[in-house]
């Protein structure tokens, strides 16, 4: 559904909003680690990120990331729309450019309401609300 580097950037995001939750920075090789992803390819999502005030850095020996209170303010659909653009809100399920109410795909009724509810669960998830299920071990961000 999401692209490989949304994937990457969701995972990453909440994973710096756990662990910078009391005013850590993390570093990009506890970030890489902890969500089981390539180091250089998270580095230049979180870059990216970064430039589109989703994600905060810091450079130095001290340095790493975090968020700050805007930052875990931000829904999860605020990222995907950062790193995927809106098409996953907005286009037809078979991928069909003419796809539309007049001319719809043999899926279009059925993924419209898919598409409805998909981007009301990601408009409504917060970036910073998901730091206590993760602390409590009943969620994860990569395989064991």
């Amino acid at each position: 559904m999401f692209s490989k580097t949304c994937e990457y950037a969701i995972r990453a995001i909440l994973f710096i909003a756990h662990k910078s939750e009391n005013g850590d920075k993390v570093g990009i090789k506890d970030i890489a680690r902890g969500i089981d992803s390539p180091e250089y390819f998270v580095a230049k999502i979180l870059q990216n990120l970064g430039k589109q005030g989703l994600v905060q850095s810091q450079k130095g020996p001290s340095g790493g990331f975090y968020l700050d209170d805007s930052c875990r303010k931000h829904s999860l659909a605020d990222i995907v729309k950062a790193v995927d653009g809106d098409k996953i809100f907005s286009g037809c399920g078979l991928g069909l450019k003419q796809c539309s109410e007049l001319r719809p795909c043999p899926i279009h009724h059925e993924y419209k309401e898919v598409r409805k509810k998909l981007i009301t669960l990601l408009e409504k998830a917060k970036v910073g609300t998901f730091s206590e299920e993760l602390e409590k071990n009943i969620t994860f961000l990569k395989r064991k």
